[in-house]
């Protein structure tokens, strides 16, 4: 059962890695934000895999208040963001 968490972390550790390459290269702040959300996606995911792996079920509230801060975070963005056009 070992081998299983082990490829969990290197499945989302290099898609972390990718993730923040597509920040960093982003063409767009929408694309950059984009990242940013799946980024954040991937940190949940990695609590959700650790409480699964130690049994310990305390950071599911650490969860829940990570996506409501993300998606707050996400919708104010997403309207109070200026085009990458305009200056």
């Amino acid at each position: 059962m070992s081998v299983v968490w082990t490829i969990v972390a290197a499945m989302l550790l290099l898609a972390a890695v990718l993730t923040t390459i597509a920040i960093l290269r982003g063409p767009t702040t929408l694309d950059r934000l984009v990242a940013l959300d799946v980024l954040i996606a991937l940190c949940m995911c990695g609590l959700g895999a650790w409480a699964a792996y130690s049994r310990d079920s305390t950071v599911v509230p650490a969860i829940v208040a990570l996506s409501l801060v993300s998606f707050v975070g996400s919708v104010s963005i997403a309207r109070f963001r200026v085009r990458d056009d305009q200056t």
